[in-house]
Parts: structure tokens; C-alpha cells; sequence
């Protein structure tokens, strides 16, 4: 897809929150084809071995001027970016455009671990990059979560999050499975195995009118869909 194809979703839903990813990568998918080989596993679909082998010879394109025309078409149609932080380097590309003030604070950092061609879902790469946050944008300026793509980092990193003082994202876009046999049968049941961890390290879940508030947002009513 274009740059222009992207982000046409902004201007014809004028979302409350978006994806804004923070720079180019490599976004491997192909070891999960070079896994299925190793088990001699058969894939459900013809699509997806190509699908997944394309990627080893694919850019995830996020260039300075592709980041300018995003945060333009978003200010446009008073879209919060959503930082999406896969590495070191993306959070230092965050702050060069804070101090361009093309972002403006209070950020919202999403730390998205686990894809192959950027940081590890490990632990301490979370401390570590959550400290350089607190580092270049003060903690009193953003809020953040975190993605462990795949499972159980999902959970795992999640649970860490929230005990650190942040969120947790789940979804079907990042893990499929609610347990270690058992594939989810939708997102909803996701979110409920994450309200359960929250309310076992007994923090408070947010409904969706304080999570708008901690977030910043501009409210449902002001969205086109």
C-alpha cells in the first residue's frame, strides 16, 4: 500500500487514537514458516507459507517524511498518535519530533516487543526502555503500554507492565492463543483474561470514558463512525 493508502482510514473515520509507528524496520514473519518446516507442521491455508516467507525480503517503511505526512494528516483530523516504539532507536525518533513540536505531550508510548527486526519481549529490555522514556520525555509526560506479541509474552509483559505503572494491550493482532493448547475465540475472551490479571495484582481496570481521560482523547462523539 501507498503512504497516501495508509492513512486514508484518518480523514473517513477522524479516530480518537491511531497507530503511529516510529521508523523503518525489518518485520520478520518468515521464521514461523522455518518453524513449521522444523515440525514438519502443515499449514490450514495455501496463502500463508508465501505469506509468511515474503517477509524476509520486506521493509516496514516508516521514513522521516512518511512520519511528517502522518502527524499532518492527524493533526488534520485531531488524532492522537499512538507511539509505537519497537527498538531503542524509534524512542529517540519520538523525541526529535517532540522537540520539532510536531508531537506534542502527553504522549501515549506503546512498547511493542517480540517481532522479529526489533527488541526482544524480555524483561529487562522493558525496564530498560521504559527508563530512557522517563529519561527523554519526563514520566509526568506520557503514558504507555505494552505488547508481547505472541504467547505468553502477551500476558507476561503485560502483567510486568501493569505492575510498573502502565497498561496492558491484548488482541488476535498480536497473540491468538487465551492459553497454552487453546486458541482464543475472540478478543473479548483476550480482555477478560487481562481484566483478570489486573484485578489479581489489584489495580483498577479503566472503563472507557477514564480511559479516554488518561489518554487524553477527543471523545466518541467526535469521531465519524
Amino acid at each position: 500500500m501507498s503512504l497516501e493508502e495508509r492513512v486514508q482510514v484518518l480523514p473517513k473515520f477522524k479516530p480518537e487514537m491511531a497507530t503511529f509507528n516510529m521508523g523503518s524496520m525489518n518485520y520478520g514473519l518468515h521464521f514461523i514458516a522455518e518453524s513449521y518446516e522444523r515440525k514438519k507442521k502443515e499449514f490450514r491455508f495455501e496463502w500463508e507459507k508465501p505469506y509468511l516467507e515474503s517477509s524476509k525480503d520486506s521493509v516496514f517503511k516508516n521514513t522521516y517524511e512518511d512520519l511528517e505526512y502522518i502527524l499532518e494528516v492527524m493533526e488534520e483530523n485531531s488524532v492522537k498518535p499512538e507511539c509505537e516504539v519497537y527498538d531503542l532507536g524509534m524512542i529517540y525518533n519520538t523525541s526529535y519530533l517532540v522537540d520539532r513540536k510536531m508531537l506534542r505531550k502527553p504522549l501515549q508510548i506503546q512498547f511493542v516487543l517480540g517481532v522479529l527486526g526489533g527488541a526482544k519481549a524480555e524483561v529487562g529490555v522493558l525496564h530498560f526502555l521504559k527508563n530512557t522514556c522517563d529519561s527523554e520525555f519526563g514520566m509526568e509526560n506520557y503514558t504507555w503500554s505494552t505488547v508481547g506479541a505472541g504467547y505468553p509474552q502477551e500476558f507476561y509483559l503485560g502483567a510486568l507492565s501493569i505492575i510498573m505503572g502502565g497498561n496492558i494491550r491484548v488482541g488476535m493482532e498480536d497473540n491468538l492463543r487465551v492459553a497454552e493448547n487453546r486458541h482464543a475465540k475472540s478478543n473479548a475472551e483476550l480482555v477478560e483474561k487481562a481484566v483478570k490479571i489486573i484485578e489479581a495484582l489489584d489495580r483498577e481496570v479503566a472503563k472507557p470514558d477514564d480511559a479516554r481521560q488518561i489518554l487524553a482523547l477527543k471523545g466518541r462523539e467526535n469521531t465519524n463512525f
